[in-house]
């Protein structure tokens, strides 16, 4: 395309949403994504309603984290992947559809059918450690500004904490 040749959402002032692979309930994993160069998020805790766990996977390592919203470690990441990373898994699949994760990933998987189990499988078999950049603060931030957007009404004007740039005037 030419400098003229813009697309039409090239030219709009909206980013394109990719929709989910297919649909997910989003009570156990609230937040999912793949950034960063890892998978991460947030899951609801299954023993107390007022807690939630920021959990992780790096890319092409594996090294897994797990925390409370006020980083506390998880008592099951204790060596190998807890159910709040399991349930990641399993959520990101559904949101972004096993192609996509297992190559964000670079998983190495068998041919056949894949689910999340079969993604948490083949990542434990490599034995990965423990991540120790303590990604959870950012990662619950982010999730934190995502339910603020949800209080907006929806309008198709901009939102003055998304306009990044001073707007600029076209030169004729």
């Amino acid at each position: 395309m030419g400098d003229g040749a813009l697309s039409d959402w090239e030219r709009s002032s909206t980013a394109r949403v990719i929709p989910p692979a297919r649909p997910r309930k989003l009570a156990k994993v609230p937040f999912v994504e793949l950034a960063d160069g890892r998978l991460q998020g947030v899951v609801s805790s299954g023993s107390d309603i007022g807690r939630v766990y920021v959990s992780s996977v790096a890319a092409a390592t594996y090294a897994f984290a797990c925390s409370t919203n006020n980083n506390r470690p998880c008592g099951g990441a204790r060596g190998s992947f807890c159910n709040h990373i399991g349930a990641l898994v399993g959520e990101a699949v559904l949101q972004y559809g096993a192609e996509r994760v297992v190559r964000y990933l670079r998983i190495e998987v068998p041919e056949g059918d894949v689910d999340g189990t079969v993604l948490v499988s083949a990542m434990r078999s490599t034995r990965p450690q423990a991540d120790a950049t303590k990604a959870a603060a950012s990662v619950f931030s982010r999730f934190l500004r995502h339910l603020a957007y949800l209080e907006h009404a929806p309008v198709t004007a901009p939102l003055p904490e998304m306009q990044f740039f001073p707007p600029t005037r076209a030169v004729a």
